[in-house]
């Protein structure tokens, strides 16, 4: 699928996620302040909306059962989840945040 614009930067405010669907995938952009960062938005212990979650710095939380994970690398940081979120490669083209999807 290559790069696929999701949103422009203004539309994800820092501390926030937002999600975009592509390729069958709902994939949450997150704006840690110092970055932008890609994981798929759902939480690799039961499903969950990661999106929903709270966002603080480099980490999100799961809302439902307080899972959380690095958006930088989709390391899981504490239980219920044990295994990572999958992270996506992100760049900025004039001010369009580009997440690239497998092909």
């Amino acid at each position: 699928m290559g790069w696929t614009a999701a949103m422009a930067t203004d539309a994800v405010a820092p501390g926030t996620a937002k999600v975009f669907e592509a390729g069958g995938r709902r994939i949450a952009v997150c704006n840690t302040g110092d970055g932008y960062y890609a994981i798929d938005d759902v939480c690799t212990h039961d499903g969950g909306p990661l999106d929903q979650g709270q966002l603080s710095g480099k980490e999100i939380e799961c809302p439902r059962h307080g899972a959380r994970f690095d958006v930088t690398t989709g390391r899981a940081l504490c239980l219920p989840a044990v295994r990572p979120v999958r992270t996506y490669p992100v760049r900025v083209s004039d001010g369009v945040i580009e997440v690239e999807l497998p092909t």
